[in-house]
């Protein structure tokens, strides 16, 4: 499900948040799909359970998952639908294209990777 890369640089709740969004936004985990607990996935990957909140605390802020008293938590079915989240999403692809066209990347290879993320 998740792996965790001690010799990153980003904070563990960093990479456990990115990895359950990556889960989410690919279809891993499914609309209203339950997520593990918090002391379940604590003891899966052997971290303290408070790191794992607080994962679930910022991904359930920016819209991935909700959760429901005395039932779990769960992906939700317009992950991502922040309007907040999409606008750094966009900055951060505006940085990446530039910095892309100063290494020489052309307009059609990024149209070919486009295409190739949106399956088209």
């Amino acid at each position: 499900m998740i792996s965790l890369n001690y010799r990153d640089s980003r904070p563990i709740y960093e990479q456990i948040k990115d990895g359950l969004r990556k889960l989410i936004v690919t279809g891993g985990l499914g609309p209203d799909e339950k997520l593990p607990s918090v002391r379940a996935l604590a003891a899966q990957l052997a971290i303290n359970p408070n790191t794992i909140q607080r994962a679930y605390n910022e991904l359930e802020g920016e819209g991935y998952i909700y959760s429901v008293p005395g039932k779990g938590s769960f992906a939700s079915a317009n992950a991502g639908g922040d309007d907040g989240r999409r606008q750094e999403l966009e900055r951060q692809l505006r940085e990446l294209l530039a910095e892309l066209r100063y290494l020489g990347v052309t307009a059609e290879e990024l149209s070919a990777l486009v295409k190739e993320a949106y399956g088209t």
